[in-house]
């Protein structure tokens, strides 16, 4: 059977441990991709984030050997069985499957008293991920890449700066700048989260705890 590639040339592929049959990850590959993959023996992607082919693990050293690839009945998607090296998710956690399905995520999302739904959650997740695969991969010209190999003290510093100049911003009640300047420090700031190793989960979690905590 061949492979069905989609109208983008692409097909989604499960990667599952060969040692006890957890799902650890989606992505997708194309042709070229899956080529590498039985030609090698490792995991290849086609990112569709980048537009371009990624090894899994050949920064980070969170590889994955293949050790058997099968099509489903449809030929319109692949599972690579793998021997996982690390964690497979960017976040830090073993598999990407981490987070139970409630039947509140299935609901409308609830609009803010000022205006529409807020898009804060999806976009620091998908700026997290950004810079995660940036340190990992380390592409010429990438900022993040730059940052990375100057060190901690270096983003460190950087916080410092935005942080005065957000503060500068809203006293001048300035809505414009102050919207630049506290964009500057989220990023900056989940930089140095994803450098320490601190993932949004974690985050999320401190957030509810203190939510739920009774008053004092």
């Amino acid at each position: 059977m061949n492979v069905h590639f989609d109208a983008t040339g692409l097909a989604p592929v499960v990667a599952q441990d060969a040692l006890d049959g957890a799902v650890l990850m989606l992505a997708y590959a194309n042709r070229e991709a899956l080529a590498l993959t039985l030609s090698t023996g490792r995991a290849h992607y086609w990112s569709r984030s980048r537009q371009a082919l990624w090894e899994k693990g050949a920064t980070s050293g969170h590889t994955q050997r293949v050790t058997g690839i099968s099509l489903d009945c449809d030929g319109d998607a692949v599972i690579y069985r793998v021997e996982q090296t690390g964690p497979a998710c960017h976040t830090g956690e073993r598999s990407c499957f981490f987070t139970p399905l409630t039947s509140e995520a299935l609901g409308e999302p609830a609009s803010s008293p000022t205006g529409p739904s807020s898009r804060v959650g999806p976009v620091l997740d998908m700026v997290y991920a950004t810079i995660l695969d940036r340190i990992e991969r380390q592409p010429e010209g990438s900022y993040v890449a730059r940052l990375h190999r100057e060190g901690l003290d270096r983003v460190l510093k950087k916080i410092g700066e935005e942080a005065g100049e957000t503060i500068i911003a809203a006293k001048n009640r300035d809505h414009s700048e102050l919207t630049l300047e506290a964009s500057d420090l989220f990023f900056h700031t989940l930089f140095a989260l994803a450098e320490v190793g601190v993932n949004l989960n974690d985050i999320a979690a401190e957030l509810d705890r203190r939510h739920a905590a009774k008053p004092r």
